[in-house]
């Protein structure tokens, strides 16, 4: 049997991106006149793409969300996060080696996000990782995002794999309901954006390090 493809998802999951998006939000939100989100509240908001973090963060501070408005204050986010991508992005620890170690074993790795695929090639180029992904599917590659089972199902085969043999790396209940939905096995990372323990959502297994990944993928081989 071939051997899994490993679909990870982005923000929260491979990448520490919070410390640029929370800074671009509150940036964007800056030149508009309102007070900036605190930290811990807008690392919650992000998961579902750029539009989306700027809609939960327009509801908490009270903000009549127009299509006017959002369209704008999304395409200042753009131009800005675009130029600010990794100022402070960073890999979670341990990403690397557990990568290296998979790659070993004979692995290959796609990423499947609901950010734009530009600005996530953009952003795995600015930390060395892009070589690394035999596809990086974003929300607008497809024209469908998460929690479609089908963006799933195109990633994999874009990387050159099937369904039957792949398994799901995310941080939400979003990537673990889209494993779900398109029958993939899934881990769940617990360091990530999740607003519940992503216990709850009923992942196959849960990892709080990267070290722990190359062992569970072996369990998950085995079961």
């Amino acid at each position: 049997m071939p051997l899994p493809l490993l679909v990870f998802d982005l923000d929260g999951t491979l990448v520490d991106t919070a410390p640029d998006l929370v800074d671009t939000l509150n940036v964007v939100f800056e030149r508009e006149g309102m007070p900036p989100v605190p930290y811990d509240d807008a690392r919650m908001m992000i998961g579902g793409g750029a539009k989306a973090m700027l809609v939960r963060g327009l509801e908490a501070e009270g903000r009549a969300v127009t299509s006017e408005l959002l369209d704008r204050l999304f395409g200042d986010f753009l131009a800005y996060y675009a130029d600010h991508i990794a100022v402070r992005s960073r890999p979670f620890p341990g990403l690397i080696d557990a990568l290296d170690v998979l790659a070993t074993r004979g692995h290959s790795f796609a990423v499947c996000t609901n950010k734009l695929e530009a600005l996530s090639v953009l952003l795995l180029n600015e930390l060395g990782l892009v070589g690394r992904f035999a596809a990086i599917c974003g929300q607008d590659t497809f024209g469908i995002q998460k929690p479609d089972p089908e963006v799933l199902r195109r990633t994999i085969a874009s990387a050159g794999g099937t369904p039957e043999n792949a398994v799901m790396i995310g941080d939400s209940a979003t990537d673990i309901r889209t494993a779900q939905a398109a029958g993939i096995p899934v881990i769940a990372v617990d360091f990530g954006y999740s607003e519940r323990p992503v216990i709850e959502f009923g992942p196959d297994r849960v990892i709080s390090h990267f070290t722990q990944l190359p062992g569970e993928i072996s369990a998950l081989a085995r079961a």
